[in-house]
């Protein structure tokens, strides 16, 4: 196939601020693996919720650390608000003014998806399990993959930073494409009812590689680009 023509570049980091911002992120991060390597060793990394900061809601009710996520319920994120939580061998970060909905048999800890209304997600799947996400224009098929989506009514925002995904758009079924990336090679944009064309390239948004490495540590597993070493890992955002 083809590869779809890109769209403009839009809020991409100047190198000088992303330098400085990767060091700063990576310092954190760094404390936060050497904690985590001890905690997986002594097996004391629980599933649910892992971290809460600002507004988090699950069903309605203000999230807390070790709270179970089981399918079919409702994660609302406020502003500067963030939710980091473990299901099974997967991960999730859920960033502010977010809506998601998980999926699977009703009441279980095990989830087969996520249902994004609006707001971003960045997730890590265990390979060999098949996992869905859907978006009101978007429905991305997962085989183990670090995945970053950004829903939007009219857009949606999908980067494959690793592994294998299929995307398909709601709006046209046939508009589909199997993404094989290892380090955020093809970032795709799958329009809304409208737009000249459903699948369209994009830059690299948002989300980073520390981030990726934190979300894999919490589920013992490490990123394909993972090395110990900073300077040899690009850190992704705006």
């Amino acid at each position: 196939m083809r590869s779809p023509p890109r769209s403009p570049p839009s809020r991409r980091m100047r190198p000088s601020r992303r330098r400085l911002a990767g060091g700063a992120l990576a310092a954190a991060i760094a404390a936060q693996m050497a904690w985590l390597r001890c905690a997986l060793a002594a097996g004391s990394v629980e599933k649910g919720v892992y971290r809460v900061r600002g507004d988090v809601r699950i069903n309605g009710v203000p999230a807390k650390e070790g709270m179970d996520v089981k399918a079919g319920d409702v994660i609302t994120t406020g502003p500067a608000s963030e939710v980091l939580f473990v299901a099974g061998k997967d991960a999730f970060l859920i960033r502010a003014n977010a809506r998601v909905q998980t999926e699977g048999a009703a009441g279980a800890l095990l989830l087969t998806g996520l249902r994004i209304v609006t707001g971003a997600v960045l997730s890590v799947f265990a390979p060999g399990e098949p996992k869905t996400l859907t978006t009101p224009t978007a429905v991305i098929g997962i085989r183990g993959t670090g995945i970053y989506v950004e829903a939007e009514p009219a857009r949606t925002y999908a980067c494959v930073c690793y592994g294998v995904a299929e995307l398909v758009s709601v709006m046209d079924p046939a508009a589909r494409e199997t993404v094989r990336t290892r380090h955020h090679e093809q970032p795709r944009y799958i329009m809304g009812a409208g737009a000249p064309q459903m699948l369209m390239g994009a830059p690299v948004i948002n989300h980073t590689d520390e981030e990726l490495i934190l979300l894999e540590g919490l589920v013992g597993r490490r990123p394909p680009f993972y090395s110990p070493y900073p300077r040899e890992r690009r850190t992704s955002g705006y």
